[in-house]
């Protein structure tokens, strides 16, 4: 009895040793990291590439910080947008990026009159400074600005970056709610002058949940640390944020809004679909959520006829090779493809192959709607 368990044990032993050794493939051994895994598909199936849309599109979601400082940087965009077929670039950066109040307010007029030296093919944005949100008055100073940046500068919009209930805080040092009442006041001048109100609310809810074998941002969180969000050391949670946009949005009727980012429901579409339902005034823009959308294709096709008159074309950041892989998931029906940053999404996307009726719609019918002063000139009907 004891030779047969001694024998066992030795056999398991040794076919441990011998399956658990690491097996040799090709150059590196198969010594390869995660983040270095990067397996070529061998699946045979119709590739279609598209480098151009379908259809002159509106960009609603880019940022230009140098348009107005040098005609020549301009210059340089209008070529590369042909290529893609991209009518009007939607400039959210009007006043910059700087802390300087009159600073800021030249760039926005510099961007306005750089904008005007192609006509139909830029929207200027404005912004909030946040910075002085603890200064009284306050709230009447930023609801005027807004006002004379659209009355006399010539903004069409308003735009709400994340430092809005990730960085601007109180006088005591805790952070300042996305609905603080101090900015109603701004909401509602929004709401009067007749222009949406782009708002990026939080980040993808995968930010705030532990960095583990589980957390499929994985990759990007450990490529990129500064984007972990941490509720235990005074951030908002997700919830919370989420939560204090439609709060806004609920209370500000009158005024329309874009949530960015599709609110960062892409990868819960039932709940987006509800908030739709809920919030009349709400819109959303689909920028840096292709990957969710083409993993979904199915669903996000159903959902996208559903809602077609309340989803906007946008991208963020300006990197025009990247535009392919939206116009790719939009319009056709290829399957098992790559999107084009491996940390933002490891998964194979799949084209929704949405209708011409949807597609016009997305791409620059809604933002006409919506957005004033846009030239229709160059769109089909």
């Amino acid at each position: 009895m004891k030779k047969t368990n001694l024998f066992s044990s030795i056999f398991l032993l040794s076919s441990s040793l011998v399956f658990g050794q690491q097996i040799t493939i090709g150059e590196n051994k198969g010594e390869l990291t995660f983040e270095a895994y990067d397996p070529k598909s061998t699946l045979v199936v119709k590739e279609t590439t598209v480098t151009k849309a379908k259809f002159p599109f509106i960009d609603v979601h880019n940022h230009q910080y140098a348009m107005g400082e040098k005609r020549e940087n301009t210059d340089k965009l209008i070529p590369e947008m042909d290529l893609l077929n991209m009518r009007t670039m939607v400039n959210l950066s009007g006043r910059g990026w700087t802390r300087d109040t009159d600073k800021a307010t030249q760039t926005l007029i510099d961007n306005v009159k750089n904008a005007g030296l192609y006509p139909g093919r830029f929207i200027i944005f404005t912004n909030v400074d946040f910075d002085s949100i603890n200064e009284p008055g306050w709230s009447e100073k930023a609801a005027k600005t807004l006002e004379e940046d659209v009355k006399v500068r010539g903004a069409k919009g308003l735009k709400i970056y994340k430092n809005l209930g990730f960085s601007v805080k109180n006088t005591d040092g805790s952070l300042v709610a996305v609905n603080d009442p101090r900015i109603d006041a701004v909401w509602a001048k929004a709401g009067e002058l007749g222009i949406p109100v782009l708002i990026h609310s939080a980040d993808p809810a995968s930010f705030w949940q532990p960095l583990n074998q589980f957390n499929e941002r994985w990759l990007e969180l450990k490529t990129h640390p500064g984007r972990k969000r941490d509720a235990d050391k005074g951030d908002f949670s997700f919830e919370e944020i989420i939560d204090q946009q439609h709060k806004i949005i609920n209370k500000h009727k009158k005024t329309t809004f874009i949530s960015a980012h599709m609110g960062w429901y892409p990868n819960n579409l039932p709940k987006l679909d509800s908030l739709l339902s809920a919030m009349p005034n709400m819109y959303v823009e689909i920028g840096a959520v292709i990957a969710e959308l083409g993993r979904q294709p199915r669903t996000a096709n159903k959902f996208f006829t559903k809602w077609q008159d309340r989803i906007l074309f946008g991208k963020d950041s300006w990197v025009p090779s990247e535009y392919s892989t939206y116009f790719r998931v939009l319009e056709t029906e290829d399957e098992y493809f790559q999107y084009h940053k491996k940390y933002h999404a490891f998964w194979p996307m799949y084209g929704i192959g949405l209708s011409d009726e949807v597609l016009k719609k997305v791409y620059y019918k809604n933002a006409i709607k919506i957005i004033p002063g846009i030239d229709k000139t160059g769109f089909p009907d």
